[in-house]
């Protein structure tokens, strides 16, 4: 019964997709851990010994540690959020494909890996920023992913001033960028299609962004359910990539 259900569902999605050329696809943790990245946020944080003290994944990442304990922000960030060895999974490549076949014109995701470019996609709006660009708190100096790694001592110092370099990502307490709001918004409110995968939509604002969608088929692709199921017109609760893929590799 159960398989007879999702095959349903998995037909009237490729449906949906044959029939568009104005999708935009949002998506969250679940892509990324498909290629062996997991959620931050299902990390148990650290306890610091010297203020005896036990901070939350959410506080590790924020603008206010970053500020007050770089050597322990950059010690979590290093070991939680870069992972150098990981590429694109199924999702990512049936994404790249839509986009050739000229159904996807946009991927809004809020992962900060860098995987859905490296797997090809071209429009791509990073609502977190990215771990491979790095900048120069003071200079403004960039630095690629490699070159930030390579920078001695646990918080990375600019060779040209010797001030700190930050990620390009938006911690927790600072504001997401204003074009790439400006442009996600705008996508979503002009497609016809959103296909939103991998994310439970609970991290504000971008799970807002949904509010701004006017088409006809609001799709959402999660293990789990939502908070945002009862705005959708087709529910999927399984592996994005499965899915995507197995549609994908049919057109």
């Amino acid at each position: 019964m159960v398989n007879t259900i999702e095959k349903d569902k998995i037909a009237k999605l490729k449906s949906i997709i044959v029939e568009s050329d104005n999708i935009v696809f949002f998506g969250g943790a679940g892509v990324s851990t498909e290629s062996n990245i997991p959620d931050f946020r299902s990390s148990n944080g650290l306890f610091n010994k010297s203020l005896n003290k036990h901070f939350t994944p959410e506080q590790l990442v924020s603008r206010t540690y970053f500020e007050r304990y770089p050597d322990d922000f950059f010690d979590f960030y290093k070991k939680n959020l870069i992972f150098k060895d990981a590429r694109p999974n199924l999702a990512h490549h049936a994404l790249v494909k839509l986009e050739k076949l000229g159904k996807l014109k946009a991927v809004i995701t809020q992962n900060i890996d860098g995987l859905h470019q490296l797997a090809g996609s071209k429009n791509v709006f990073e609502l977190h920023g990215s771990v491979h660009s790095n900048t120069c708190t003071f200079c403004k100096s960039k630095y690629s992913l490699e070159e930030f790694l390579a920078l001695e001592g646990t918080t990375p110092k600019c060779s040209v001033c010797g001030n700190t370099v930050k990620p390009d990502v938006v911690l927790y307490e600072e504001s997401l960028d204003d074009r790439v709001i400006a442009e996600s918004i705008k996508m979503i409110s002009q497609a016809d299609v959103l296909i939103v995968g991998g994310t439970s939509l609970v991290v504000y604002p971008a799970a807002g962004f949904l509010n701004y969608f006017k088409g006809s088929e609001l799709v959402l692709i999660n293990k789990s359910s939502t908070n945002m199921d009862s705005m959708a017109s087709l529910i999927i609760n399984d592996s994005i990539g499965k899915i995507l893929s197995e549609i994908v590799n049919e057109l």
